[in-house]
């Protein structure tokens, strides 16, 4: 071993100063610092229906002034599927046709308002009833089908004109998903996120091969262990876009924190339009 020269020393310690600098100002900068009394939105792991819960300061996000309580709760589940979905996995380009599935629930209406305002494509929702169309309509979709009055794949060649979709946002499931699929254009992409259904369908890989197409999953929960950066980030995006007014979860009923068997009566008996949101008031 050889005694370090001074200078060496001297240099070693203002590295060490200059690494300790750096380390601060991106910790400070990459945590928030919550003080009593500021509103803020969190994602819990579970026993979040409650009055009082312990959540990790980390999955907390501060809501902005211009953002009300039942819109940030609408925000982080149904708008951060939406952004994985569509613009992380799906790389959705401005001017794509975009066919979205349960389009008038809480994560397609998501959907159609990040697909239509925020990405700038052309939107096709899919719903089970006249009114949930026109309701997805109204939030930005220039086309609608009522897959139970309709066929899906013949209505999607009529208003491609045969050309098929680029990107698919599914959250049925089963012959749904199948037609959709095989409405995909040249190198489109379809985007598994849940089977309202009730059917898992298979994927006919044969299908893949000949058009060059894609299927892919979101299962946004698993990013908080797999990759928070991109988590975290989904919800940071969603509450920006709120804020700037660019885009607004639809609100389909409030109950009281008392009626949450009921809210669940209303989702379960596919009543329920946009966000069912509970209210501890």
């Amino acid at each position: 071993m050889y005694p370090l020269q001074k200078k060496d020393t001297m240099s070693t310690r203002n590295s060490i100063i200059f690494f300790l600098t750096v380390f601060l100002f991106f910790f400070k900068v990459k945590c928030q610092i919550f003080l009593q009394g500021d509103r803020v939105m969190g994602v819990s792991g579970g026993s979040a229906m409650a009055e009082e819960c312990i959540v990790d300061q980390k999955v907390l996000w501060k809501i902005p002034k211009e953002v009300g309580y039942e819109e940030a709760a609408a925000l982080p589940v149904s708008y951060g599927t939406g952004l994985l979905a569509l613009q992380h996995r799906a790389a959705t380009q401005p001017g794509e046709i975009v066919l979205v599935t349960a389009a008038a629930g809480g994560a397609g209406l998501a959907a159609v308002d990040i697909a239509a305002h925020v990405l700038q494509a052309k939107v096709i929702a899919a719903a089970g009833s006249d009114e949930k169309c026109a309701l997805a309509v109204l939030k930005g979709a220039y086309a609608s089908i009522n897959y139970n009055t309709s066929n899906l794949k013949e209505e999607l060649k009529k208003l491609t004109n045969k050309k098929g979709v680029n990107v698919v946002f599914d959250a049925v499931g089963g012959d749904i998903f199948k037609d959709a699929l095989s409405s995909l254009s040249w190198e489109g992409r379809i985007v598994v996120v849940g089977f309202a259904g009730g059917s898992i369908p298979s994927v006919p890989a044969n299908l893949l091969l000949l058009k060059n197409i894609s299927a892919m999953g979101v299962f946004w929960g698993r990013y908080r262990e797999q990759d928070f950066p991109v988590f975290s980030q989904s919800i940071s995006s969603a509450i920006q876009l709120c804020q700037e007014g660019k885009i607004r979860p639809h609100i389909g009923a409030v109950f009281k924190l008392q009626q949450v068997n009921e809210a669940f009566q209303h989702v379960m008996q596919r009543a329920s339009v946009g966000k069912v949101v509970l209210s501890m008031k």
